[in-house]
């Protein structure tokens, strides 16, 4: 019933907005691209210098913008990196006019990098939404020189990194799972290689990276803490490329390239490490292991007419590692993901854009181990079947309308067990056919309208209406969004913004020390959905005629049904795991400073975030709160490039943050046929996170030497690119984790740091023509 209404005020308010759109309004609509691949610049802005109003391009590089009839006007188009353009048009007839950006990287002026909109950070109804460009997280330094996507938005105000050197990021006081990460539309459920290392994502096939952390438009749904939105590049319409790198353990080879000139192209991207042939001479003689990923993208593009496309896009990553050590340790996981994304836009006039996808994706974990007279094994499956139709309407030029729906199928195999070894040493594998699959139906209505109300006022309000049903329950709820801008003057706003959320899927992760694990569940009649309610305030305000943008954001964050294992859960294969849990709720609040250069031969940003971050149990800790375990007060974050020369980039990062909280226990028993995995001992354990890791800092380092050459006889340009890198450097031993060992002369327990990544220097080569 609920649901039914809530379709009604939607479509009510729908045909109300769209009756405010017949005006004396001529509108201006087409497509923003570069001028040397075809590629979409998702993002980029125009703006009438009459009216003094714009638009921004959609994910797709359309745009629509309605003005008054009239004479004539100025359209500026500007996107970051690019040199503008200026373009005179007569306000008598709607006009589509297709603009291609040159690219400005090369040119060593004060305006080698360029604003998208000069004050858009200002003037937009958002908030708590960052665009990370892709020339910016190829040059700033990398482990071992991997360029690494995840890695530059730890980097960002209000984000948490993981453990030491790991891509794992936190936003807000949330865990890693409400972070809902998209290629193309669809969810990477695990985007890590290498044990978190490095991300899924290569860099080579990606067009655009947006982090949104706060203020969520109702088009997004499904987590509490953010939505990291990535999208492929479509591939070079205008002539064949190829790119490639060789670094320190991986590879990659990008090709690209028309099928038709114009209105086709193609895009293949593949990486793969080769570090288990690198470390294998330096093995002792009782250890054997192995390691390998890889990662593939493609994706194909087809323009059929002036107002149809297709897309079609896939992703494939896969991890496989094994280690053995003699009458030891045997250890071995695989994890991947796969994805396939079919597209297809069409516009219905000038003023409505429709894009509808059919998207599929899988993910998969599996993992063993045997140490001593104990084994465990995991295994955990996800299939998704999605399907979504979005609109995009532009009535005039005071409305940005956004409605549509989506539906996912869910289906979740997850099963583990931890035992002692039968006396034959002989371990049953668990059957992945045999597990018992549970089904879901993940759905959404939403509607959102960008409304300027006027010069200095403008509102982003919007609601989601979320369903999710299962054999034995079902969830309807309603997810109201709205943020308000209010300009001070031309460079500075102060912004408002409330956002619910709601998340049906749930990793619980392993507490065990000896068995780090995550199994991704479903919401039950005992597991309810995760709700969140965030408030945020923000003053924005640009300096220096806009080449500094600075904002200080507050938000409030609760978080309700937060899910975790009982103390001391010892998985076994039968086990309902929903028995398993305890239920709680979290809280978070903070400030988050950010100051950012955008032109000149320096650029950069520093960003600091101060914050507290609180869980509760019935439960758990005797029923008292207790520290998130990435709780960290202090976050800094200093990072900047400085072009030298036509050939030079030099830059640098600077981290600093609290370190995590992580539990000790008050006193341990020792058994001799029992106790907690491997090592036969019962640990007692007073309260939850009472200790905190040391501080971890670091600084890195980066330079990239590029020459432009030419080949076969200067027919063809060559461009080759040196990327030298230092990670830590000075080498400071951070905290990845502590454990308990005992003093062989007192035989008191001593807790002892490991630390993972001391100085690490980085090369790799990278070509193109």
């Amino acid at each position: 019933m609920l649901f039914t209404k809530i379709k009604y005020f939607i479509l009510t308010t729908l045909f109300f907005i769209v009756g405010i759109s017949f005006s004396q309004n001529i509108t201006i609509s087409g497509y923003i691209k570069d001028a040397e691949t075809g590629e979409s610049l998702i993002g980029a802005t125009v703006y009438s210098t009459k009216t003094k109003t714009g638009a921004s391009a959609n994910t797709y590089g359309f745009y629509s913008l309605s003005l008054p009839k009239g004479d004539s006007t100025g359209l500026v188009f500007t996107y970051v990196g690019y040199s503008a353009q200026i373009k005179k048009v007569i306000l008598t007839s709607n006009i589509e006019l297709n603009i291609k950006l040159f690219s400005s990287l090369n040119q060593l002026t004060e305006v080698t990098v360029i604003s998208k909109k000069t004050n858009d950070n200002v003037e937009s109804p958002r908030m708590g939404v960052i665009d990370i460009p892709i020339q910016k997280i190829k040059e700033l330094p990398a482990i071992l020189g991997e360029t690494d996507v995840l890695k530059v938005i730890q980097l960002l105000p209000g984000v948490q990194s993981g453990n030491e050197g790991t891509t794992g990021f936190f936003v807000r006081g949330g865990n890693s799972d409400q972070n809902l990460v998209q290629l193309d539309e669809a969810v990477v459920y695990n985007p890590n290689h290498l044990f978190g290392l490095f991300s899924t994502f290569n860099t080579k096939a990606l067009n655009n990276v947006t982090l949104i952390k706060g203020g969520f438009p109702a088009q997004y749904g499904g987590r509490l803490s953010s939505i990291l939105d990535i999208t492929m590049k479509e591939g070079n319409n205008q002539k064949f490329k190829v790119e490639g790198g060789v670094g320190l353990i991986s590879s990659n080879l990008t090709i690209e390239g028309p099928i038709v000139k114009e209105k086709a192209s193609f895009i293949i991207s593949a990486r793969r490490t080769y570090l288990d042939l690198l470390i294998k001479p330096f093995l002792p003689k009782n250890i054997s292991t192995t390691y390998n990923f890889y990662d593939l993208n493609a994706k194909i593009n087809w323009q059929i007419s002036k107002r149809d496309r297709l897309f079609l896009s896939a992703f494939r990553g896969n991890d496989k590692a094994g280690y053995t050590e003699a009458s030891s340790i045997n250890y071995g996981i695989r994890f991947g993901n796969s994805t396939a994304t079919l597209r297809w836009n069409h516009l219905f006039g000038q003023k409505l854009f429709v894009n509808t996808s059919l998207i599929y994706n899988t993910y998969l974990l599996n993992l063993s181990t045997i140490q001593g007279k104990f084994y465990a094994q995991v295994y955990s499956g996800i299939k998704d079947v999605n399907g979504k139709s979005e609109f995009q309407y532009y009535p005039n030029s005071k409305h940005k309308i956004m409605f549509g729906a989506n539906y996912i199928y869910h289906s979740f195999s997850s099963s583990g067990k931890s035992e002692k070894l039968p006396k034959d040493s002989q371990v049953v594998n668990i059957q992945p056919n045999r597990i018992p699959a549970r089904y879901a139906s993940e759905m959404a209505l939403y509607l959102n309208d960008e409304y300027t109300l006027s010069k200095r006022v403008a509102l982003s309000a919007g609601i989601r209406t979320p369903a999710f049903i299962t054999k034995n329950v079902s969830y309807f709820t309603w997810e109201p969004r709205a943020t308000i801008k209010v300009s001070l003057d031309s460079f500075s706003s102060i912004k408002v913004a409330y956002t619910v959320m709601n998340q049906f899927l749930h990793i619980i992760p392993s507490s065990s020390a000896s068995l780090p694990f995550d199994l991704w569940i479903p919401s039950s009649n005992i597991t309810k959905p995760e709700r969140s309610q965030q408030f945020a305030l923000g003053y924005f305000k640009n300096f220096k005629d806009n080449s500094f943008e600075s904002s200080v954001e507050l938000y409030y964050k609760t978080m309700q049904n937060q899910v975790a294992f009982k103390e001391g859960t010892q998985i076994l294969e039968q086990t309902n795991i929903d028995s398993s849990l305890v239920f709680g709720k979290g809280w978070s609040y903070g400030a988050e400073f950010f100051i950012k250069k955008n032109v000149g031969k320096f650029t950069g940003w520093i960003a600091y975030t101060l914050s507290w971050t609180f869980q509760q149990f019935k439960d758990l800790n005797y029923g008292e709160k207790f520290p998130f375990k990435y709780d960290r007060r202090h976050v800094l974050s200093v990072v900047g490039t400085y072009n030298l020369n036509k050939h030079w980039i030099l830059s640098a990062d600077f981290v600093f943050s609290t370190g995590s909280a992580y539990t000790l226990p008050a006193a341990r028993i020792n058994l001799a046929n029992g106790g907690s995995l491997y090592d036969g001992v019962y640990y007692v354990y007073d309260k939850r996170n009472n200790y905190r890791l040391n501080a971890y800092h670091r600084m890195d380092i980066g330079a990239t030497y590029r020459k432009n050459k030419t080949m076969f006889k200067g027919k063809v340009p060559f461009v080759s690119e040196w990327v030298f890198s230092i990670y830590n450097v000075y080498s400071h031993r951070n905290p990845y984790f502590v454990y308990l060992t005992v003093d062989p002369v007192s035989q008191e327990p001593k807790a002892k740091q490991v630390s993972l990544l001391p100085i690490i220097p980085g090369i790799s080569y990278n070509f193109k023509f």
